[in-house]
């Protein structure tokens, strides 16, 4: 005669079993969340900025230069210049927001594959280490080459700097923009989504074009200036701790407190200081910027010429420290779904 017992057993292990399916479909499913910002973020690791493509960075700037030549005259500069921040800053977070939830409610699948595209536009990794090699590689051939190379992606003029200013002047662009093009970026997505992303990149476009302190922009961009001072002050220092940890350097967290602070920026001085730390180095001095010299005050105190080697360690630094971001973006888009 069967045992009653053991019909229960069966129906126990057959709860047990879809109790334990249920769950995984459900961790699946929260996996899910995070596959557009994977599939942005790898797309970039693999294609960085492709020439020739169309680039919606561009056309921020196509609208901000326009609101500048429109705005930017009279009296009230500051006002005018500070409203128009604002409304492009919040239109692009709303026109992102209602274009992703437009899209879901027809065809979820196509708003996934827009954050996607939006999160593979956003990032700037591996454009950011490709000019930077190229610089390094340029000074190797000449210091005429390296001068022009480096003009590409520093606001300074390049025209008298030696090799040694070369080189530093691409170390220092690839610690503060592994801030500005690539932890910034991923801190707001987690943050807000793909619309605070994309926000926090007009913000970051508004400071490049009109974030100057010179006689054209020093009232219209100074809200400008003060939006990025704000949107970049955690993922600054952000940044700074991913480097110290990513290299095992965390007991130099003294350093960059130290000589964070002591940049001209509220913010760029933290990564700038904890390469500065890792490499044993000093960045800073003076800079010429079209004729206006510019004192920095130094990072560091190892005043030491520097090498190939050198940018190999922060190119290393830049990948650990992009990767441990991006995990920790993930792993908070499944928590909050």
């Amino acid at each position: 005669m069967r045992n009653i017992g053991d019909g229960f057993h069966n129906w126990n292990y057959i709860f047990t079993f879809a109790t334990n399916m249920y769950y995984w479909f459900q961790q699946s499913f929260y996996m899910a969340k995070a596959l557009p910002f994977i599939g942005g973020w790898l797309a970039d690791r693999l294609l960085g900025d492709p020439e020739g493509w169309p680039h919606p960075v561009v056309g921020f700037g196509k609208v901000i230069s326009l609101g500048e030549k429109t705005l930017n005259k009279g009296n009230d500069r500051a006002v005018k210049g500070g409203v128009m921040a604002l409304v492009l800053v919040a239109g692009t977070y709303l026109l992102c927001e209602r274009i992703l939830a437009l899209a879901g409610y027809f065809y979820p699948l196509f708003a996934s594959i827009l954050v996607g595209i939006g999160v593979f536009y956003c990032l700037a990794g591996k454009t950011l280490i490709k000019e930077v090699k190229a610089v390094f590689e340029a000074v190797d051939r000449s210091t005429e080459e390296g001068r022009r190379q480096v003009g590409r992606i520093v606001g300074r003029d390049t025209s008298r700097l030696s090799p040694q200013e070369i080189r530093a002047a691409a170390l220092e662009t690839l610690a503060e923009n592994l801030s500005d093009g690539v932890i910034a970026p991923m801190f707001w997505f987690a943050l807000l989504g793909l619309p605070g992303m994309i926000a926090y990149k007009m913000v970051n476009t508004l400071d490049s074009m009109i974030g100057y302190k010179n006689e054209r922009y020093l009232e219209f961009g100074q809200i400008a200036a003060r939006l990025d001072d704000l949107a970049n002050y955690i993922p600054a220092r952000l940044t700074a701790w991913l480097m110290l940890a990513v290299s095992g350097n965390l007991n130099k967290m003294d350093f960059v407190k130290r000589f964070g602070p002591a940049h001209a920026s509220p913010n760029s001085g933290y990564p700038e200081s904890a390469l500065a730390a890792i490499l044993n180095c000093r960045f800073g001095g003076t800079h010429d910027y079209f004729g206006k010299p510019v004192e920095k005050p130094y990072i560091g105190t190892n005043e030491r010429a520097f090498t190939t080697e050198d940018m190999l360690i922060a190119i290393k630094i830049n990948n650990n420290a992009e990767l441990a971001m991006g995990l920790i973006v993930c792993l908070i888009s499944i928590i909050i779904h």
